[in-house]
């Protein structure tokens, strides 16, 4: 009798959890031709380091070409479509999503329940008081130099992008909907995270402290491959129609 291939078993421990927690990083949205930090850029930001448009310090020095730069980001999210494997995991019965991707992808499939670990391009706050900025934001749909931002209606602050940057704690209530889900769920599927950022990349360590299965899906192994019961060494957006349970 032939073994069976890594989608094969993958998909059988997977049809019978009932609640999935799927863990997804930067290979989940390249899938959709979304840059990584990493990855080069084309055009008016082809020669700025993406960490340097990443911290509180540098928005101080210079808020109007980070704005814009994120404004670009944004646009580009907008423009790239969810992939096969969004859609699988949002007509998967019982998933949760837990990202480090701050597009909106996974929501645009049709995933319901997704906590945001390290915030989203879509949403912004006041850079002082921390207010919710909810007023429209114009995205421009070509590269700019630089966006002045709007001044936050509770303390006049400048309104920043809702992302997580450098140095800078994750928030709080995502954070505990992740540690919860890693604690409950049946099984866990990690999907396109290279596991070196943390705190995020404890997540998975819950799961395998309670010795739930785990799958992993990326085309190369990682430091997270140690935790996994199977690892399946291909792309999100093949793998994951293989192996979810679709409704």
């Amino acid at each position: 009798m032939s073994t069976p291939s890594t989608h094969d078993q993958a998909r059988e421990i997977l049809s019978k959890a009932i609640h999935i927690e799927v863990f997804t990083g930067a290979g989940m949205s390249a899938d959709s031709g979304i840059a990584t930090y990493r990855d080069a850029v084309t055009g008016l930001w082809e020669n700025v380091d993406p960490q340097a448009m990443a911290s509180i310090d540098a928005w101080h020095i210079d808020p109007d070409t980070m704005f814009a730069w994120y404004l670009w980001r944004a646009h580009l999210a907008q423009q790239a479509e969810p992939n096969a494997g969004h859609i699988a995991i949002a007509n998967t019965p019982g998933a949760t999503v837990t990202t480090q991707n701050i597009d909106n992808l996974h929501e645009r499939a049709g995933s319901k329940e997704v906590a945001h670990l390290h915030g989203s391009l879509f949403e912004f706050r006041c850079s002082l008081c921390d207010e919710p900025y909810d007023a429209p934001i114009d995205i421009p749909t070509e590269q700019v130099p630089t966006v002045h931002p709007p001044e936050c209606p509770v303390c006049g602050g400048l309104v920043r992008p809702g992302v997580v940057w450098f140095g800078e704690a994750l928030p709080q209530e995502e954070w505990q909907i992740a540690e919860e889900r890693m604690n409950t769920a049946d099984a866990v599927l990690i999907v396109g995270t290279s596991g070196v950022v943390f705190p995020a990349a404890g997540l998975p360590m819950m799961a395998h402290a309670r010795e739930i299965p785990i799958i992993e899906v990326t085309p190369m192994r990682t430091d997270l491959s140690r935790l996994a019961t199977v690892v399946v060494e291909d792309t999100a957006a093949s793998a994951l129609p293989q192996i979810l349970p679709v409704s």
